[in-house]
C-alpha cells in the first residue's frame, strides 16, 4: 500500500509543469496590438479624419442662415409709399418631434389662427420629414402668441424667422397698376410683375450656433451681406389717382354700368399721373380671386374709339391742305351712302364748315373730309399717333390694338374708320394720340415712371407728327365741343378753356353690333390755349336711360380735371374778375 502511494506521488509529480514565460509574452503582445490598434485609430482620426469630424460637429450646433432682405419700395411721384415690405415672422416645425405632442397641437392651432383638424393632419402627413412650414409671414403678435404655446406646453422643434411681408396703402386705388407679390416675394402682376428684377432683394448669409432646440445661441460670421431691392418712384400721383378712382367708380355706379377707366396724361413730359379702373382690385386682400378685377383695363382692354378719332381726321386733311376750318362741308339730308351701305347722323345738319362737324360730331361731315384724303394719309395719322402698337410702357399684358393696313381697306371701311369703327384702341393710346395735338403736334413716349428719377425710361425720343398750325387750329375746334352748341356742354370748366371729344360706340358681337351695348367715351385736355392736361374717360356699358360720351364720361372729367388744375396750380386761362381774385397769391 505504502509502495502504491509513492508510485502515485512520483507519477503526479512527472506532469508538465504550465509555460509562464510563454503566457506573458502572449499578454504582452495582445496588449500591444491593442496599444497599436488604439493609437492607429486615434492617429486616423485626429490626423486623417481630423477635417471630417469637424465638419460633422459643427453640423450639429453650427448653421449657415439666410439673412432676410428688404424688396425694393415703389412709390408715387411725391414719394408717398405705395408698395412696401414689412417685417413679419414665419412659424416653421420639425414634425418629428412635434408628432409627439399632439396634444399641444388644438392651442397651437388656435394661436395660429388655423383649424385643429388640419394642423394635426399636416403634422402627422408629415412625420417623416425634418421641417415644414406650419405658417409664413404672420404678425409679430401672432408670432408672440404661438412662442406662449410653445413656452407653455414645453414644445419642441418649433421654429421662428423674420421675413418679409408685401403691403399696399394705396390699396384699390392703385392695385391693378402696382400689381402684387406672391407668398416667395415674387412680382405676379403689374408694376411688381414687369420690374421684378428691379425690385427683387437678394437674401444675405451668416453663420450661426443653433442649440438642441434649433435656436440661435450666437451669430459667428456674415458670409453676404443682404441687398435689399431698388426703390422706384412712378409718374403717379397719389391725390389725383384717388380723385380719379372717385369719380370714375361714381359715374359706373351712377349708371349702372359693367365698369370702366381713365387716364390722366401730363402733356409736357408723356408721364401717366393717373390710370384707374372699375371694378378695382384690392392687392392687400384678394390675391387669389379672378384675374377679371385684376388686370389694367386702361391698358390690357380694347374700344373702337367712335368720333373721338375725329379731330385726327380733320388734322390729317389740314396738313394736306384740302380743307381749312371754314371749309362748308353738305351733310344734308343727313345719311349718305357709301357703297352699298349707308353713313348716317343723328338728324340733319344742313351744311357744316369743318368746325361745325367737329361740334356737331357730324358722321356725314367727317366722311366727306376723309374722302378728299387716300387711304394711305388716314392709315398713316393713325399709325403715327400709336394706333395698333404698344406705348412702350413696359407694362405686361398691354395690348396693341387694332389696326388693318389701309391696303386691306375698301370704301366703307374707309369711311368707317373715319367715325372710329373697324379699328380699336386702349384708353392709354387714345390719351397719347391726344398728347399730340395737346403739345403742339408732337408725339412724346409714354412713361409710368418721374422723369427725373433713376427708374428706367424708354430709350424712344419725341417726335413731330403734325405742324404746330394744324394741332392749334384743330384745339381750336375742340373747344366748339365743350359750349353749349356742342355735345360736350359737361365738360366746361369754370375759369378754363376746355377742348375735347365726346365719342358713343355700339359694342361688337359675334353676331354683329349691339344696339343695346355702348362704350361711352370723352377725351380732351386743359387748358386749351396752353394744355397741360390730358384725360381720357371711358365708361363700358352704361346701363341707365342716358349713354352718350358727354352725359355719361363728359362729368368725370370735368370733376377730375378742375381739381388736377388746383393740385398742379395751373392758373386760369379764361378767367372772369371773381376767378382772378381767388387765384391772387395772398399777401406776405
Amino acid at each position: 500500500m505504502a509502495t502504491r502511494n509513492r508510485r502515485s506521488r512520483k507519477v503526479a509529480s512527472q506532469k508538465p509543469k504550465p509555460n509562464l514565460r510563454l503566457r506573458r509574452q502572449l499578454l504582452v503582445g495582445v496588449m500591444t496590438l491593442a496599444f497599436v490598434t488604439l493609437s492607429a485609430g486615434v492617429f486616423y482620426r485626429q490626423v486623417v479624419q481630423t477635417e471630417f469630424l469637424r465638419k460633422e460637429g459643427e453640423s450639429r450646433y453650427l448653421r449657415t442662415a439666410e439673412i432676410a432682405a428688404r424688396r425694393g419700395m415703389i412709390t408715387d411721384r411725391n414719394g408717398e409709399p405705395l408698395a412696401v415690405s414689412t417685417p413679419v415672422e414665419t412659424v416653421s416645425a420639425q414634425p418629428r418631434k412635434l408628432v409627439e405632442r399632439l396634444d399641444a397641437l388644438p392651442a397651437l392651432a388656435q394661436a395660429l389662427g388655423m383649424d385643429a383638424a388640419q394642423l394635426r393632419e399636416k403634422v402627422e402627413s408629415n412625420r417623416e420629414r425634418g421641417f415644414i412650414y406650419l405658417k409664413r409671414r404672420v404678425s409679430f403678435g401672432e408670432a408672440d402668441a404661438v412662442k406662449a404655446v410653445v413656452s407653455g406646453y414645453k414644445i419642441e422643434g418649433v421654429n421662428f424667422d423674420t421675413e418679409y411681408r408685401r403691403y399696399y396703402p394705396g390699396a384699390e386705388f392703385f392695385g391693378q397698376v402696382i400689381g402684387f407679390t406672391d407668398i416667395e416675394d415674387r412680382g405676379q402682376e403689374g408694376i411688381e410683375l414687369a420690374y421684378d428684377a428691379a425690385l427683387k432683394a437678394e437674401p444675405g448669409l451668416h453663420r450661426v450656433i443653433r442649440d438642441g432646440r434649433n435656436r440661435v445661441v450666437e451669430e459667428i460670421e456674415q458670409i453676404r451681406p443682404p441687398r435689399p431691392g431698388r426703390d422706384l418712384v412712378l409718374s403717379l400721383d397719389r391725390r389725383l389717382q384717388f380723385l380719379a378712382y372717385r369719380e370714375l367708380k361714381a359715374a359706373v355706379v351712377k349708371h349702372r354700368a359693367k365698369g370702366g377707366s381713365a387716364v390722366v396724361l401730363d402733356v409736357a413730359t408723356g408721364e401717366v399721373l393717373a390710370m384707374v379702373n372699375q371694378p378695382g382690385f384690392n392687392p392687400n386682400t384678394d390675391r387669389t380671386g379672378s384675374s377679371e378685377r385684376r388686370r389694367n383695363r386702361a391698358l390690357t382692354d380694347v374700344m373702337e374709339p367712335g368720333s373721338t378719332v375725329k379731330p385726327l381726321v380733320v388734322a390729317a386733311a389740314l396738313e394736306k391742305g384740302r380743307i381749312s376750318p371754314r371749309t362748308p362741308i353738305a351733310t344734308a339730308p343727313g345719311f349718305y351712302k357709301v357703297a352699298r351701305n349707308t353713313v348716317k347722323d343723328v338728324r340733319n345738319y344742313g351744311t357744316l364748315d369743318v368746325t361745325g362737324v367737329i361740334t356737331k360730331s357730324s358722321n356725314v361731315g367727317v366722311v366727306k373730309i376723309a374722302q378728299k384724303i387716300g387711304y394711305a394719309d388716314l392709315w398713316g395719322i393713325y399709325d403715327q399717333v400709336g394706333f395698333g402698337r404698344t406705348s412702350g410702357i413696359g407694362f405686361p399684358g398691354e395690348s396693341r390694338g387694332r389696326l388693318r393696313n389701309h391696303s386691306t381697306w375698301r370704301p366703307f371701311e374707309h369711311a368707317t374708320h373715319a367715325f372710329g369703327y373697324g379699328l380699336s384702341v386702349t384708353a392709354l393710346q387714345l390719351a397719347q394720340s391726344y398728347g399730340v395735338l395737346a403739345a403742339d403736334g408732337i408725339k412724346r413716349p409714354v412713361t409710368l415712371f418721374k422723369h427725373d428719377s433713376s427708374a428706367p425710361h424708354s430709350s424712344r425720343v419725341p417726335v413731330r407728327v403734325l405742324s404746330e398750325d394744324t394741332a392749334r387750329k384743330v384745339r381750336a375746334m375742340m373747344e366748339t365741343v365743350v359750349s353749349e352748341k356742342g355735345t360736350a356742354a359737361k365738360a366746361a370748366i369754370t375759369g378754363y378753356r376746355v377742348a375735347g371729344k365726346t365719342g358713343t360706340a355700339k359694342k361688337a358681337s359675334s353676331s354683329g353690333y349691339s344696339g343695346r351695348r355702348y362704350q361711352s367715351v370723352f377725351a380732351g385736355f386743359v387748358p386749351a390755349g396752353r394744355p397741360r392736361l390730358v384725360m381720357v374717360v371711358m365708361i363700358d356699358e352704361p346701363g341707365g336711360k342716358s349713354y352718350y360720351g358727354g352725359i355719361v364720361a363728359a362729368p368725370v372729367f370735368q370733376k377730375v380735371m378742375e381739381g388736377a388744375l388746383r393740385l398742379f396750380n395751373v392758373p386760369p386761362d379764361d378767367p372772369t374778375p371773381s376767378m382772378l381774385l381767388a387765384h391772387r397769391e395772398p399777401a406776405q
